[in-house]
């Protein structure tokens, strides 16, 4: 996995950066349906750890991963990760959060 960037969408969990093609709210009725497809398929990843969801993943397999962290923190740890480049994947690393 060298060179491939992790961020951390809340309790440990992890997704690679390069993998994630949206971050969304989770409240509107598309979301709901997204979310409940993707249950019924066998291609939802619940990381928010029983409590509520506040962001939902979407990657490139077309697997829905469901965070407790909000959508707009999860994009600010993008953006600091692009800016930071390889400093952000050593961070995650060693277990420290921003």
């Amino acid at each position: 996995m060298q060179g491939q960037m992790l961020v951390n969408v809340g309790f440990g969990n992890y997704v690679l950066a390069s993998r994630v093609i949206a971050v969304v709210n989770p409240l509107s009725s598309p979301m709901r349906r997204l979310r409940e497809d993707a249950k019924a398929e066998g291609r939802l990843v619940d990381a928010s750890q029983g409590r509520k969801t506040r962001s939902i993943l979407v990657t490139d397999s077309n697997h829905v991963i469901l965070s407790a962290i909000s959508a707009d923190t999860i994009g600010q740890r993008f953006m600091q990760q692009q800016q930071t480049g390889a400093g952000a994947g050593d961070e995650t690393e060693n277990g420290h959060d921003d």
